[in-house]
């Protein structure tokens, strides 16, 4: 009998435990997704076999007439927001409460990659992106041009020996990450990869497995979402991942005698800034007694280093590879959007002597709307995350949140919504001609996010993709192949960053004249 009391009373106890804050919605009066013990409303979603993006597409979509709707996270509540002014209050007009992106699963990091400017909150955040943005600047992207223009001819020699050897069928998905593999390796680490010619270096390797969730990965994900503080230790990134990347990094900056090299890459940049000494800056957290903001200081070491290198590959990688690819492929399927992509790139190449450089790709406006609509059905980021630093109540409305409350916006739902996008599911560059575009609300359309926490490297992304399909396109036509799949789907194991799942093969056959 005892015993029997015993495991009631621990039945009690651990169903009060694994059900502690579910009641958190239903006190506010905010519609939500009814969660089970210990899981929240997470595991009905692993079971569907649908992945992050996709969980979150599904469940905005389910609630057409809501501005928010609440979830769980095992006990912590969630809030999926879809009302664009609730975003534009999230992003800009409120951002000093949100300023937290939440995805580090401790406050203290210890885990040498998760210190990257994407991850980070804080004063760590504040001072890196202050002290980064420069990298990113106009001067800087037309100083690493030239760079792109070197891997766009490795591309267009890639493309021709396949055509001529009779296999006109390419992956252009695997080809543009190729691509993209080697101008981050050239502009980030000063190094020739040439994934072009060999794909199975080890560059290409750890970027393939950055993006590829394994089991050891989704089992660490879900203990450290279930128990962060007793999974501590446990880290998010693998060995497999970490390692090779910090002994890269050190590698190149021990060649270097750990100072500027003089070859203007991304790891110069950061050896710069660490000959400069800590970085100091106003404080977004702290504040002295008489309510200014203190002065903080961080030191830029090795580890801080090596982080701001793993994303700069990481991020720079998959979105520019995907949403360059994801355009190519929607061209093949519109083939008079695709001869006026072509005209448009033929007439302003003649301009410039037909060389491809900086301003030549900035006069595609074409070319550059097509990708604008790219990104607006397929957005390669599929999601924005954020977290509250205070009690905050969105204005005209009766939502109010706790601090520290997860907040996700589902971009890729928001932007194929037929409330915002008339005939959403069709390919319509015109959309964002200036005339069109001024008539789009901003917090509809965020591809790369907005507000201080936009991303870094929106300029360089969009330069560097477009320069690799305007090189494609004035060469080559795209079309459909046998194996082609018009609407792709989103790989169920991708994260935030949206991977397309078994690739994009497209046919390849060489323009009249060339």
């Amino acid at each position: 009998m005892l015993f029997l009391c015993l495991v009631l009373f621990s039945t009690i106890i651990l169903y009060y435990f694994g059900t502690r804050n579910h009641d958190h919605w239903k006190k506010r009066g905010i519609p939500y997704e009814k969660p089970l013990p210990f899981f929240g409303s997470n595991l009905k979603f692993v079971f569907e076999g649908n992945g992050f993006v996709q969980r979150f597409i599904n469940f905005h979509n389910k609630y057409p007439r809501e501005k928010c709707v609440g979830y769980f996270q095992a006990n912590a509540p969630m809030l999926l927001v879809r009302d664009p002014e609730m975003i534009k209050s999230i992003l800009v007009t409120d951002f000093r409460y949100f300023h937290h992106r939440g995805l580090a699963p401790h406050k203290e990091i210890t885990e040498p990659l998760m210190k990257n400017l994407f991850i980070v909150d804080g004063d760590l955040w504040k001072l890196c992106r202050q002290k980064m943005s420069p990298a990113f600047s106009t001067a800087k992207l037309k100083a690493m041009f030239p760079m792109i223009v070197v891997q766009a001819e490795k591309l267009i020699n890639v493309i021709d020996s396949s055509v001529q050897s009779g296999s006109k069928e390419m992956d252009v998905r695997e080809l543009m990450a190729r691509y993209t593999t080697d101008f981050i390796g050239v502009c980030g680490f000063g190094i020739n990869t040439d994934t072009l010619q060999d794909d199975a270096n080890e560059f290409r390797e750890l970027g393939r497995r950055i993006f590829q969730r394994q089991l050891r990965d989704i089992i660490v994900g879900i203990l450290k979402v279930t128990s962060p503080t007793l999974f501590k230790n446990l880290h998010v990134l693998g060995p497999d991942i970490t390692n090779p990347t910090v002994h890269l990094v050190k590698s190149i900056m021990k060649q270097r005698n750990y100072a500027p090299s003089g070859r203007h890459d991304f790891i110069d940049f950061m050896l710069e800034l660490k000959q400069k000494g800590n970085i100091v800056g106003e404080s977004i957290e702290k504040v002295n007694a008489d309510g200014t903001s203190a002065i903080v200081s961080i030191e830029v070491d090795d580890e801080l280093i090596a982080a701001q290198a793993f994303v700069f590959f990481a991020a720079g990688f998959e979105t520019s590879s995907s949403s360059s690819s994801f355009l190519l492929h929607l061209l093949a399927y519109h083939p008079e959007e695709q001869k006026r992509c072509q005209k448009e790139i033929d007439d302003v190449l003649k301009k410039y002597d037909g060389k491809l450089c900086y301003d030549a790709v900035r006069d595609m406006k074409y070319l550059e709307m097509a990708f604008k609509e790219s990104l607006r059905i397929f957005p390669p980021v599929g999601v924005l995350a954020r977290k509250n630093v205070a009690k905050y109540t969105f204005p005209g409305t009766d939502v109010t949140i706790d601090e520290g409350t997860g907040i996700i916006m589902s971009i890729h739902a928001i932007q194929n919504d037929e409330q915002y996008f008339k005939s959403a599911d069709e390919f319509i560059p015109e959309r964002f001609h200036p005339d069109n575009a001024k008539n789009i609300n901003k917090f509809t359309f965020l591809p790369f996010g907005d507000g201080s926490r936009a991303c870094i490297g929106e300029r360089m992304g969009q330069m560097q993709a477009l320069a690799g399909v305007a090189t494609v396109l004035s060469r080559f036509t795209v079309t459909p192949s046998a194996r082609t799949v018009r609407t792709p789907r989103i790989d169920p194991t991708s994260t935030i960053v949206s991977s397309i799942a078994e690739g994009l093969p497209l046919m390849m056959s060489r323009r009249e004249g060339y």
